[in-house]
């Protein structure tokens, strides 16, 4: 009932957050043939971390599933290109399938292994996995080439046949699949289902009372977030021509989870915040020092303490009844 003390107010978002959207958006779309190559790849790597944040926030943010093991579909499917570019000189389309589906299957298998459990035992067999992952790829010497990766994977313009030369072409096909991706993710978590998911994330007791199948609902948003979490890792193998074991440590793994807790998890919006800040000060940062990682760490306490619900929350007014 609506009166002086039952009227229900919708959320409500600064303009900040509507100003810097637009901005965002302009930069993104129009700024490129303004910036310098250093710029436009920097940007490019924005594009790609976005979208395997995004995927995590699918799951941490809308699931209530604090993964550290995600990293490892991104590197798997990276690797995955890489091993079909050049010792089997497979073709585009094929390296391509071939890395979303490798990565959405292992997503499928560690699924299984993963979705009856919650909280720290979540968080801590999924690093686990992670490290399993980053041992095979480091041991598995004969097919990932250990610490000394694989690289010669062939630029996007040579494998797939397109006119295209230099970054900003590249740039432009990375923006594509962002965008592709985030509307695909934002209809996602804004169906009934991704409603669901948010109900599990505040109470999976109440929901699995309602009748809901929570086991399977967090299954499908772990394989979900691990289906475009490969995407970004076949972007990546074709941007940075290079895979190592490096991208299957604890620090990437780190690094991500910090891109979507920083920026404001359950929002989409904040991980792509999240993922430009930490790439931007990642590159700046270690220009001048080694020790860039205590720099991050303390930058992301202090925004802790400031802002506990990530930067992307800063000045929500909550609705109140």
């Amino acid at each position: 009932m609506a009166g002086r003390n039952g009227t229900h107010r919708s959320v409500r978002s600064p303009a900040w957050k509507r100003y810097l959207l637009i901005l965002g958006l302009v930069i993104l779309v129009a700024g490129p043939p303004f910036l310098s190559s250093y710029w436009v790849g920097l940007l490019t790597q924005v594009l790609i971390f976005a979208i395997l944040a995004m995927s995590l926030d699918v799951l941490l943010g809308y699931t209530g599933l604090p993964s550290l093991g995600h990293v490892g579909f991104f590197g798997v499917s990276a690797y995955t290109v890489a091993i079909l570019s050049t010792a089997h000189q497979a073709g585009f389309w094929t390296c391509v399938v071939g890395g979303i589906v490798a990565g959405t299957l292992l997503s499928a298998a560690f699924g299984l292994l993963v979705s009856h459990v919650r909280n720290v035992y979540f968080l801590m067999i999924t690093l686990a996995l992670g490290m399993v992952l980053w041992g095979l790829s480091y041991r598995w010497i004969p097919v990932t080439g250990g610490d000394n990766g694989i690289s010669g994977v062939p630029r996007l313009e040579a494998h797939a046949g397109l006119p295209l030369s230099g970054p900003i072409p590249f740039y432009y096909v990375t923006l594509l699949v962002f965008g592709a991706c985030g509307l695909l993710m934002a209809l996602i978590v804004s169906s009934p289902f991704g409603y669901t998911l948010r109900g599990i994330r505040e109470n999976e007791s109440r929901m699995r009372s309602l009748g809901f199948n929570t086991w399977l609902h967090c299954y499908l948003s772990y394989v979900i977030a691990g289906a475009f979490a490969s995407v970004s890792g076949v972007v990546w193998a074709y941007y940075n021509g290079f895979v190592s074991p490096t991208y299957l440590e604890l620090t990437a793994a780190s690094e991500v989870f910090l891109m979507v807790t920083l920026g404001g998890p359950g929002t989409l919006v904040g991980p792509v915040l999240g993922a430009g800040t930490i790439v931007l000060l990642k590159n700046v940062i270690s220009a001048y020092t080694q020790r860039w990682l205590l720099i991050l760490g303390a930058i992301y306490i202090i925004t802790i303490l400031g802002a506990p619900k990530g930067l992307w929350n800063l000045g929500r007014v909550s609705p109140r009844s």
